[in-house]
């Protein structure tokens, strides 16, 4: 028996048990839920930052959907506040790195 107590994505139960396995859940509290995509989007962040891979990214904006959802914004409202920084702040594609200011 291995024990995880993590946040997992909604089918991985049904996964787990198409593989023949067996696996104990719970459903979190809303304070818990919160604090478990906390550490979820710092581990999808870790995962990124250790593999660099595309697949990791997607799992960090499913994270903060999920995050922007419990915060009572829907992916459309932080699409827009997304794209409001931007054109009032730029995004990063020039590659701008600031060093100093005086």
């Amino acid at each position: 028996m291995k024990t995880y107590n993590k946040l997992v994505r909604d089918k991985i139960p049904q996964i787990i048990q198409r593989d023949g396995k067996s696996c104990q859940t719970r459903v979190l509290s809303d304070k818990e839920y919160l604090n478990a995509l906390n550490d979820k989007l710092t581990e999808e962040v870790n995962e990124y930052l250790a593999s660099g891979e595309t697949e990791e990214l997607a799992d960090i904006v499913e994270v903060v959907q999920a995050l922007a959802t419990v915060k009572g914004c829907s992916a459309g409202q932080l699409e827009e506040i997304r794209t409001a920084k931007a054109q009032e702040r730029g995004g990063f594609a020039k590659k701008i790195f600031l060093e100093t200011v005086q």
